[in-house]
């Protein structure tokens, strides 16, 4: 699911949300969560990493420039977090998407169409970022 459709489902349901990891917070305060920001397309994720999963998933947590995070939807007002469950490095899969949309400049674009005809779309259910129901 796209960071901006995280804000349709209830809070609890199962989502899982793909992203470049922009920022990466372990505030002395928390307990040993860390906070992590994906970005996609859409919009940004918030994610909670409680130390449990941490270990689990350490690896990924630290090194990973592109993550895909399984986890539960928590509402606190207007705010959304995604609990994290599973921590999936898909760095990866970064260079095939930047094979997918590295085109060579056009010396000049059309007038009035942008770029947003001549860019490609990039296929998300094929690099298994899919939306995750249920």
């Amino acid at each position: 699911m796209t960071a901006a459709q995280l804000a349709e489902p209830p809070g609890g349901r199962r989502v899982a949300v793909a992203g470049i990891v922009t920022c990466r917070q372990r505030p002395g305060t928390a307990k040993g969560v860390i906070f992590l920001t994906l970005e996609d397309e859409t919009g940004t994720a918030n994610v909670v990493v409680w130390a449990k999963i941490f270990e689990q998933f350490r690896r990924a947590v630290i090194a990973g420039r592109c993550l895909k995070v399984t986890g539960r939807l928590q509402r606190d007002g207007d705010v959304v977090h995604v609990v994290a469950e599973r921590i999936e490095d898909i760095s990866h899969l970064l260079d095939r998407i930047a094979g997918i949309v590295a085109l060579p400049a056009p010396t000049q674009w059309p007038r009035g169409e942008g770029d947003s005809r001549h860019a490609p779309a990039v296929d998300r259910a094929a690099l298994g970022l899919a939306a995750s129901r249920g």
